[in-house]
């Protein structure tokens, strides 16, 4: 079965470690300033030139309050006025790109997200929608996949159902954890019933997909602290699961500045919390899609992972990773054939550069022919757990053994302990090793382990 897991904290312990997220390969540590504006414009006429059907992103950077956990790029403000002004210039944007593709591009996914969406006003949404719906062509018949990012603290029914009106038929809906204690020492006050008043609008209102972030390794979490919050929302039966590991790295990310690292779990307890809450979800029912997600089994995820249509983009998991992806927004990142490109982080220069009539690509990467084939390797491990060689040889002309001959021992060292299958034609991660999937695919990644640094630990 594709979501069984074994469980070995001696593998994790010996194989776990810090690493990318794997939403692109090359990964967004590889970006540098030598891409731009023409670049993104060029790559955008090729787009609409093979009339590709896209996949837009657009960031909403506003929070009332900072949740200390966060890394995301966020602007933290109580001024709801803040919002007009981006939104103008988020506008501007929406046109510069626009113009440059056509009509018959269909956008089969859309999603938003922040910051909190919903820190707009009710007609700034409606604002944003009509102008999309203005510019590009989105699929207007429920079947696309319209999703956006929910602080259950910043919306209500008539939010959910304005949403609904605008479009939107999926929700990720961010909890992280629901003990007063937690949440006091992360400063995100959230009781289940907001939660479940949210989940409650969406299923009424015939929402397609809900998905529900879960944080564990967070100050003052348990075991059995955790373990209440898991089977919490377990009852709220959300489609989809995000089971994050929290990476206390404050000197990167300020607001983390603010948790007391006394109150932080240890190892043990970290892996303890992992454990038992895939016990739960698997008793449950969900499935192991890979890389922190969890599904129902009749999910689109799920069923995509079964016949092997199973992608990886900026997006996380989706079904719509042949669409070129246009990111929208303060630190946005598009992907359009073989060409990344991330728009400024900083809001200010973000504004200024559309109020010049330009776009505000700040950097980016060109893949090379060695990236695309290790991008193909690591999408291939990270969605289905396998790889067969003679795809990758037969689409980039190469011998796969002699081309990663480098790592071929820590291959065979890891099919001894188990991670793997090794064969003269796959490779095959078997069940012990699916935790520690990006660990396996950081063996191919020609930037490690220089850069492992900028990523993240998977486990603990």
């Amino acid at each position: 079965m594709l979501d069984s897991i074994r469980w070995d904290a001696d593998l994790i312990r010996r194989y776990d470690q810090i690493g990318p997220r794997y939403t692109s390969y090359p990964t967004a540590a590889q970006f540098n300033d030598k891409i731009g504006s023409f670049d993104l414009l060029h790559a955008l006429r090729s787009s609409r030139l093979a009339v590709h059907p896209l996949s837009l992103y657009v960031h909403l950077p506003f929070c009332a309050n900072a949740c200390y956990y966060c890394g995301r790029n966020k602007v933290i403000t109580k001024d709801r006025g803040r919002a007009l002004p981006y939104l103008e210039r988020l506008e501007k944007e929406i046109e510069l790109i626009a113009c440059h593709l056509s009509a018959e591009q269909v956008v089969e996914q859309l999603h938003v997200g922040g910051g909190t969406p919903t820190f707009l006003s009710h007609d700034e949404l409606r604002r944003l929608m009509r102008h999309l719906r203005q510019h590009f062509h989105l699929q207007d018949d429920d079947h696309g996949d319209f999703s956006i990012e929910i602080d259950p603290r910043e919306a209500d029914w008539p939010t959910i159902g304005l949403l609904r009106e605008l479009g939107f038929n999926r929700l990720s809906i961010g909890v992280q954890d629901l003990d007063p204690d937690v949440q006091r020492a992360i400063n995100r006050m959230q009781t289940l019933e907001q939660t479940r008043t949210i989940i409650d609008a969406a299923r009424t209102l015939q929402y397609r997909s809900l998905n529900i972030d879960l944080i564990y390794g967070l100050p003052l979490q348990t075991p059995d602290r955790f373990a209440r919050t898991v089977d919490a929302v377990i009852e709220l039966q959300p489609d989809r699961l995000s089971l994050f590991n929290y990476v206390h790295q404050p000197e990167r990310f300020t607001p983390q500045r603010r948790i007391n690292q006394a109150d932080l779990p240890s190892v043990a307890d970290k892996l303890t919390m992992l454990e038992r809450s895939i016990e739960q979800l698997t008793d449950a029912g969900y499935r192991y899609i890979g890389a922190d997600h969890f599904a129902l089994p009749d999910d689109e995820l799920a069923m995509a992972q079964e016949d092997g249509s199973l992608q990886r983009n900026f997006q996380g998991y989706t079904t719509h990773g042949h669409c070129d992806l246009i990111g929208l927004g303060v630190s946005a990142i598009s992907q359009i054939g073989d060409l990344y490109c991330q728009n400024s982080a900083d809001i200010a220069d973000y504004q200024h550069q559309l109020d010049l009539g330009q776009l505000a690509t700040a950097r980016g990467l060109r893949c090379s022919q060695d990236d695309r084939i290790r991008r193909a390797v690591i999408q291939s491990l990270i969605c289905d757990f396998e790889l067969s060689f003679a795809t990758i040889e037969h689409a980039y002309g190469i011998d796969f053994r002699a081309y990663f001959a480098e790592i071929w021992p820590i291959l065979e060292q890891m099919t001894a302990d188990g991670l793997l299958e090794l064969t003269h034609s796959h490779l095959i991660i078997q069940p012990a090793g699916r935790l520690l999937v990006r660990s396996i695919c950081m063996l191919f990644d020609h930037y490690l382990p220089e850069d492992a640094a900028r990523g993240q630990s998977h486990v603990i």
